[in-house]
């Protein structure tokens, strides 16, 4: 099993290193050929503008929309949401609209406003997430199969679900948190092997209901 993690810019090799640190093998995603026979993807934070622009410069949005199509997990982090979202709201338009939420760029200020803190992401057990905000945006809106991962103390959301589709406003593989990417490797083994996951006890993800 192979996961991607899209390198075209931004804090790639943090993810590349964090699933090498729990056993899973991690390619650098440039062009379309390099998606070929891995199991998942993750899309990190950078500068979204700059990532479109380049997902599209090399040809690589529509395998990237393939492999979701197939049952793959896309994780997303910080500009990796921004990617991932169907709506920004007062940006541009969305590039790969995988996941229905409306996200905010830069909902927490400048570069000299990011912080860390913990969340509780139920899901991950009982231990808060650590998670890291640079620049991060933050999610105003989910559609009604989207699932709230994670919320800030004042309810922002700032971590969900969406079928293959996760995505946060933070950055766990900054902060040496691993469960998200653990997560990520066994739903692609499980979409690897169907069979992985037949004999797992699944927790169902509460929701939550949110004025649209």
């Amino acid at each position: 099993m192979k996961i991607g993690v899209l390198a075209v810019q931004g804090d790639f090799l943090e993810h590349v290193r964090t699933y090498r640190a729990i056993g899973v093998e991690a390619v650098e995603v440039r062009l379309p050929e390099d998606l070929e026979g891995v199991s998942g993807l993750t899309l990190p934070g950078g500068e979204s503008t700059t990532m479109r622009r380049l997902i599209d410069r090399w040809g690589l949005r529509q395998p990237i929309l393939d492999l979701a199509a197939s049952g793959a997990p896309i994780f997303g982090t910080c500009a990796g949401m921004i990617l991932l979202a169907r709506e920004i709201v007062g940006g541009e338009a969305p590039i790969l609209a995988l996941l229905d939420v409306a996200v905010r760029r830069n909902a927490f200020g400048r570069q000299l406003d990011s912080f860390e803190g913990d969340l509780t992401v139920s899901m991950l057990g009982d231990g808060p997430v650590h998670g890291v905000f640079i620049r991060a945006p933050v999610i105003e809106r989910v559609g009604p199969g989207v699932d709230i991962l994670g919320r800030l103390g004042d309810g922002r959301i700032v971590a969900v679900r969406e079928r293959n589709i996760i995505a946060t406003a933070f950055h766990p593989e900054l902060a040496g948190e691993t469960r998200f990417h653990r997560l990520v490797a066994t739903m692609a083994a499980e979409h690897d092997d169907p069979a992985e996951g037949s004999g797992r006890r699944h927790h169902p993800v509460r929701r939550e209901r949110t004025a649209r």
